[in-house]
C-alpha cells in the first residue's frame, strides 16, 4: 500500500524549500527596484501556505519513504515545482497566459531550455533571475538538495536517491547519503562561484554573469538576452562557458576527485575518456565542414564548433550562431548529438554517454560471441564486468527512449506538420536541450506552438529528465498493486 500521507508531506517540505528561493529572487527585484517584488511576495506566501498546510495536516505521518514513495515524489515533485513556479510570471504579467508559464517553468526545473519569450530583455530583472534560478535549481536535482534537508526532520532519502539518478551506476561520494548530497551541492556551488568571476571579468554584467553561471553549470542554457550567448561577441567569454558546460557535462562524483587530488581516478575513468573522446570528433568533424563550406576563418570556425558540440552533448542549448545555417551534413551531425548527453552524475540529460559506451561494447561483443559461441565474453566498464542486469536495463532504456521518441514525433505532428521542427521539438524537448530543428532551431522558440503541444512538450520533458523509467512505472498496474 502506498503510503501517501508521507507523499504529500514530503511534497509540503520541498515546496517550503522552494519558497525560500522565491525569497531570493524577491530581494533581488526589491534591489532593483522593479513591480515584480509584488509578484513574488505572493507567491512565496501562496506556496508558504500550501506547503505549510501539507506538513501539518500529514505530521504524524510514517517517515519511512519506500521505492515506491520514491518513484511518486520524485515525480510528482518537478509537477508541484513548476506550478508554484509558474506564479511569480502570472502574478507579474511577464507571461499572461497559463500554458505558457507552466511550459517556461517545467523547461526551466528540468533544464530544458525551450522558451516561449520573444523579448527576454523586456523582462523585469527579478523574473530573470528567478528564470535562471529554476534552472540551478533543477539542475542538481531538487531530490538532491532535499537529501541535505529532509534527514534534520528524520526522513531518509536513499530511495528518493535512487529515483533521482537513476544511471547505470549512480555514485555516492560518501556513505551517508545526506554527505553525499552536501558534497555535490559544495561542488556545483563553487563552480558556480568561479565562473561568474570569471565572466564578471570578461565583461559581463555581474548580472548577466550570474544567471549565466547559474544556467550554465544546470546544463539548462536559458539566457538573459534573446540573442543568447551571440549576444557577446568575446572569445574568452564563449571559451569560458565551453569549460564550465564541459564541467557540468562531467560525473560529479570525478569532480569531486579532481578536487580532492585524485587525479589518476579522473583520468582512468573510461566514461570520461569516451565523453573527451566524442567531443573531440564531433569538433573535428564540423570544424572541417565549416572550413570548408564558409570564410569564417580558423579560430572563429573552431570556436563556433567546439561552442555547439558542447552545448549539445552537455544538453545546455546555448547557441552562438544558428547551426541551421549550415550545411545539411553539419546539421546531422549536430542532430545526432541530440540523443548523447552527458555523463552519468552530472547535471546534463540525455541518454548519457555510459549508457552509449555500454551498448557499443555489447553490440561489438555480440559479434565475437556469434565467432565463439562457447566463448564467455563479458562486457567490461572501467575494467569491471558489468552485471547481465545492467546490460538488460541499457538495452531496454534504448527501446523505449527511442519508441517515445518515435510515437511522440508522430502525434506532436498534430500541431507541428513540419516534420524536421516535429522531430526537432521531440528530440530536445525528450533530451532536455533546449534548441531544435526546423520552426524551433536556435535563432526561433517555442511560442507559436498550440496550448495542447507545450502541454505535450512539457510532459516530455518531464519524462526525460528522469530518465524514462521513474515516471513510466507509475502507469504500470503492477506498481499500484500490494
Amino acid at each position: 500500500m502506498v503510503n501517501l500521507k508521507i507523499v504529500l508531506k514530503t511534497l509540503g517540505f520541498l515546496l517550503l524549500v522552494e519558497v525560500f528561493f522565491m525569497l531570493v529572487a524577491l530581494v533581488v527585484a526589491i534591489l532593483y527596484k522593479e513591480p515584480d517584488s509584488k509578484a513574488f511576495l505572493l507567491s512565496a506566501l501562496i506556496s508558504m501556505g500550501a506547503g505549510t498546510f501539507a506538513v501539518v495536516s500529514f505530521r504524524n505521518a510514517k517517515k519511512e519513504i519506500g521505492k515506491r514513495e520514491g518513484f511518486i515524489i520524485v515525480s510528482l515533485v518537478w509537477v508541484v515545482f513548476s506550478l508554484f513556479g509558474s506564479l511569480p510570471y502570472l502574478f507579474s504579467g511577464s507571461i499572461p497566459s497559463f500554458t505558457d508559464a507552466f511550459f517556461e517553468t517545467m523547461s526551466g526545473f528540468t533544464t530544458t531550455g525551450s522558451s516561449i519569450l520573444n523579448n527576454i530583455e523586456a523582462l523585469p530583472h527579478g523574473i530573470l533571475f528567478w528564470r535562471s534560478m529554476t534552472q540551478w535549481i533543477g539542475g542538481m536535482g531538487i531530490i538532491v538538495l532535499s537529501l541535505a534537508i529532509l534527514p534534520l526532520f528524520g526522513i531518509g532519502g536513499m530511495q528518493l536517491f535512487a529515483a533521482e539518478v537513476p544511471g547505470p551506476t549512480p555514485d555516492k561520494l560518501n556513505p551517508k547519503i545526506s554527505q553525499t548530497a552536501k558534497n555535490l551541492w559544495g561542488i556545483y556551488v563553487l563552480f558556480t562561484v568561479t565562473e561568474t568571476l570569471l565572466l564578471w571579468m570578461g565583461g559581463m554584467s555581474f548580472f548577466d554573469a550570474v544567471n549565466h553561471s547559474f544556467t550554465t553549470m544546470a546544463t539548462g542554457g536559458y539566457s538573459t538576452k534573446q540573442a543568447n550567448i551571440a549576444f557577446w561577441d568575446s572569445a574568452y567569454i564563449q571559451y569560458v562557458i565551453i569549460f564550465f558546460m564541459f564541467l557540468a557535462g562531467t560525473n560529479f562524483s570525478l569532480s569531486y576527485c579532481a578536487l580532492t587530488g585524485r587525479f589518476k581516478k579522473v583520468f582512468a575513468n573510461e566514461e570520461f575518456k569516451y565523453y573527451i573522446l566524442f567531443i573531440i570528433g564531433f569538433t573535428v568533424l564540423i570544424f572541417s565542414g565549416l572550413l570548408i563550406s564558409t570564410q569564417l576563418g580558423v579560430e572563429k570556425s573552431f570556436r563556433d564548433a567546439l561552442f555547439q558540440v558542447v552545448s549539445i552533448i552537455t544538453t545546455t542549448g546555448f547557441s552562438t550562431v544558428d547551426y541551421l545555417q549550415w550545411q545539411p551534413i553539419l546539421v546531422m551531425l549536430i542532430f545526432a548529438l541530440f540523443f548523447f548527453g552527458g555523463s552519468a552524475g552530472s547535471t546534463g540529460g540525455g541518454i548519457k554517454i555510459m549508457r552509449i559506451v555500454l551498448l557499443m561494447k555489447n553490440s561489438y561483443y555480440e559479434l565475437r560471441r556469434m565467432v565463439h559461441p562457447n566463448a564467455i565474453v563479458p562486457v567490461r566498464f572501467n575494467k569491471h564486468a558489468v552485471p547481465e542486469q545492467i546490460i538488460t536495463n541499457v538495452l531496454a532504456f534504448f527501446m523505449f527512449y527511442f519508441i517515445v521518441f518515435f510515437l511522440s514525433t508522430i502525434i506532436f505532428t498534430l500541431f507541428e506538420p513540419d516534420l524536421a521542427s516535429s522531430m526537432g521539438a521531440v528530440a530536445t524537448s525528450l533530451g532536455n536541450i533546449g534548441p531544435g530543428l526546423g520552426n524551433v532551431g536556435p535563432a526561433e522558440n517555442f511560442a507559436y506552438i498550440a496550448p495542447f503541444g507545450k502541454w505535450f512538450l512539457s510532459f516530455l520533458m518531464l519524462l526525460g529528465r528522469l530518465e524514462l523509467f521513474t515516471v513510466l512505472v507509475l502507469f504500470s498496474p503492477a506498481f499500484w498493486k500490494k
